[in-house]
């Protein structure tokens, strides 16, 4: 579709918020048509969105969300969300809001009119930056992929063409902040360095114990793995605390896709010091299930399950008492037990900020180089 930068912005472009449960259909299934011919596109089920957006995930408890389609000579061509995380208010103290949730065919003319549409609404609430994308927060999905366009995203991870970042620059959004995503070869037995274990045998004189999160442990691994998470990355940029409903909401999601060799926890005292969480990459399997959920794509995930080689390492966390003793070394030797035993071929490390030098850090000493970077934006708000 022809870019029209340059022209009116507003012409033959129409702004409807979502209100209904067809319009929230169109705005779940665009994306499916807007990247139909994308092999590299992985289309999430249609049912988990649906549910994603509704009343039964607790990020509506202290959030306000409003979804928008954007059409275009009658035919649906984007979508946006504008989202008030009044949590994010709160702890970080900034009058931010954010967009999220975008998706545009490539015409300024449609994204401008979406990004004005989230303008107006969090100027309305007398907020004065406009940050995205985020989907919902920094808890999940953020960021427009700009390099590493030659194969597909890693499980929840965004995904999408190179010119929604010239769309947005176009707009006169700047770079806020880059996340960075690295990937380890796994080549065979010895493929953490020799010092790791060395440090990991210390922790272990220590006190420090690692334990797998079996299905019965669960339950506790996720209380213990926020406690963690809360306290780990409190001081990171654009920081948001999971509640106890989203960990609740998070669990149940997570439950069925946890490996327990791959997801580790660290014990100090009987208390909870760090946390590992590795998970395969059902990206590929969704790849092959077309957004649908029947009895067909039943089959289809169910085979392709089995022939996953690619892991996410989803979490990663140490509590601020416990960093320099070892833990992280533990909590490597023991996941990497799991990568090996499962036969998988690489692990994918996403997203890390940009100037998390010490994770960073990690990633240099076990050999895992960068090779995809995310964009998070911002602009100030006009009144």
């Amino acid at each position: 579709m022809e870019d029209r930068r340059g022209s009116d912005p507003a012409r033959d472009i129409r702004i409807v918020e979502v209100t209904s449960s067809a319009q929230l259909n169109d705005f779940i299934e665009f994306p499916l048509r807007l990247y139909r011919d994308d092999p590299l596109y992985t289309p999430q089920l249609c049912s988990d969105q649906r549910a994603h957006f509704s009343a039964k995930n607790p990020f509506f408890e202290h959030a306000e969300v409003a979804f928008f389609l954007a059409y275009k000579d009658g035919r649906i061509a984007g979508r946006i969300a504008a989202i008030i995380n009044n949590l994010h208010l709160e702890v970080q103290k900034e009058k931010t809001g954010f967009f999220g949730f975008f998706e545009s065919v490539n015409d300024y003319g449609v994204a401008a009119a979406l990004l004005d549409t989230v303008n107006g609404r969090l100027s309305a609430k007398g907020l004065g930056i406009m940050r995205g994308p985020m989907n919902f927060s920094t808890n999940e999905e953020c960021g427009f992929l700009i390099e590493g366009y030659n194969e597909a995203a890693i499980l929840m991870m965004p995904y999408n063409p190179p010119y929604y970042n010239d769309l947005v620059t176009a707009y006169g959004m700047r770079k806020a902040k880059d996340l960075h995503a690295y990937i380890k070869n796994i080549t065979g037995k010895n493929d953490l360095p020799e010092k790791l274990y060395r440090v990991a045998a210390i922790a272990e004189k220590k006190g420090v114990i690692a334990r797998e999160v079996t299905k019965d442990y669960f339950e506790k691994a996720m209380r213990d793995f926020m406690d963690i998470y809360n306290a780990a990355w409190e001081k990171n940029w654009s920081f948001v605390p999971i509640t106890e409903g989203e960990i609740a909401y998070t669990a149940k999601l997570l439950k069925p896709l946890v490996v327990p060799d791959l997801t580790i926890v660290a014990e100090y005292d009987g208390r909870p010091a760090g946390f590992m969480c590795m998970v395969p990459d059902y990206n590929f399997v969704l790849r092959k299930m077309g957004g649908k959920l029947n009895p067909v794509t039943v089959i289809k995930a169910l085979y392709y399950s089995r022939k996953i080689t690619d892991l996410r390492m989803m979490l990663l966390g140490i509590k601020p008492e416990f960093r320099n003793r070892g833990v992280d070394a533990l909590l490597y030797r023991e996941g990497f037990k799991g990568v090996r035993r499962g036969g998988y071929k690489r692990v994918d490390f996403s997203w890390i900020l940009e100037d998390n030098y010490d994770i960073i850090r990690h990633t240099e000493m076990i050999n895992a180089p960068l090779y995809k970077r995310y964009r998070i934006y911002e602009k100030e708000i006009c009144s």
